[in-house]
């Protein structure tokens, strides 16, 4: 069981769970089946769901998976009466695909802002790999080593309601999808601030990439309605400091914790029209 929507990481781990999960990997002398074909097909009934907000119910059967794809032989879809929007219909936030911006860096390199997903976690253990020591602290607050699964998944399988992470990718020497830099933002229940991070490649500084991915950030808080973007730096992040304090915000340094803390006001106050709150 699952909820919707699902993506090809979700659904392959869905498959995986069942009780005939290694029959359709190819146990028992039978012929693997085609597990992306299974899963794609898991994900457009899921879409359809997420899509449509008459869909009540959706029975595929039976479902006929081989190694050269999957056979649907019936399925039926029961509809509800004309619904009212409901923006809590479904327990998990759909992929905000409308959020993806294609930018350009200050070297001409195309890249692409978008909301991180679960598939992206080989593509964020390569970009970890990319990070040195100091950027880890700076990040981290302290000395980060190798992250598990569990803890990688933290970082890219998030609810869209509740926190927002958004990657700069671009291709790669090999063509594939590289992770370039990574700014997120963790929202309190009642949406009255937010609390960002912001990490950049090692070896992509000075391409304008940090101030585009906290532009991004910025712009998706403020609008949601958050009122208020918080963050902190280390003291001896002065380069995050410096943006931060560029980008508008106030930076008040505590050096008895050698932190500073970053605030930011995202709406404008109201007035009682002579300009003053």
């Amino acid at each position: 069981m699952a909820l919707t929507p699902l993506n090809m990481s979700l659904a392959r781990d869905l498959v995986c769970r069942t009780r005939v999960a290694a029959a359709l990997t190819g146990g028992g002398g039978q012929p693997a089946v085609d597990l992306d074909a299974l899963c794609l097909t898991l994900n457009q009934i899921s879409q359809c769901v997420a899509d449509l907000e008459r869909v009540a119910a959706i029975d595929v059967n039976p479902v006929l998976a081989h190694p050269d794809g999957v056979t649907v032989i019936g399925a039926t879809i029961r509809l509800s009466p004309e619904p009212q929007p409901d923006p809590h219909r479904l327990a998990i936030r759909p992929y905000p695909r409308e959020l993806e911006e294609k930018a350009v860096l200050r070297s001409g390199r195309a890249v692409l802002l978008r909301p991180i997903r679960p598939e992206d976690e080989p593509a964020h253990y390569d970009f970890f790999k990319h990070l040195s020591a100091e950027d880890l602290r700076f990040r981290f607050f302290g000395v980060v080593r190798d992250l598990s699964h569990t803890e990688m998944a933290k970082l890219t399988q998030i609810d869209y309601e509740r926190e927002m992470a958004f990657i700069a990718t671009a291709p790669g020497p090999d063509g594939r999808p590289e992770t370039l830099g990574v700014v997120r933002a963790s929202t309190r229940p009642d949406n009255a601030t937010a609390e960002f991070a912001v990490i950049v490649r090692s070896d992509q500084k000075g391409a304008g990439l940090g101030r585009m991915l906290m532009e991004k950030i910025i712009r998706y808080c403020r609008g949601r309605g958050t009122k208020e973007l918080t963050g902190q730096a280390l003291m001896e992040n002065g380069g995050m400091q410096g943006l931060a304090e560029k980008l508008g915000f106030s930076v008040v340094r505590n050096y008895d914790d050698e932190v500073a803390e970053m605030r930011l006001p995202l709406q404008e106050s109201p007035t009682d029209g002579t300009g003053r709150p």
